[in-house]
């Protein structure tokens, strides 16, 4: 049996540091591919939940990488609430969604046409 979570890594803040660099990161992409900011900012998640998809995707890892069913999803989304308190509304942002596998990203958007 797989480890259900993995340990701990960092604190809130480091993780949200990290989590604004990669949304930074993804801005700035789409700026240079000529995209207007205006017609894709509110389709990019919040700082807390690309932490959130970051402790999830750090749980599918420990997991074996196999991609978790939904009850399994919306298990290790409870999880990373209990485990960092701070990031709770953002975990009830994404409970219940369909999907939530990179939605911002241009590549999934694409393929998923």
């Amino acid at each position: 049996m797989q480890n259900d979570s993995p340990q701990r890594r960092a604190s809130v803040e480091v993780l949200r540091a990290e989590a604004e660099d990669e949304r930074d990161s993804l801005i700035e992409e789409r700026v240079r591919a000529g995209e207007d900011p205006w017609e894709f900012m509110d389709d990019l998640p919040t700082i807390d939940e690309l932490v959130v998809f970051l402790l999830r995707a750090e749980h599918i890892e420990a997991d074996g990488g196999l991609r978790p069913t939904a009850a399994r999803n919306q298990r290790v989304l409870r999880m990373i609430a209990n485990e960092y308190p701070e990031l709770t509304r953002a975990v009830w942002r994404l409970i219940g969604q369909e999907n939530t596998h990179r939605r911002w990203d241009t590549v999934v958007r694409v393929l998923g046409s």
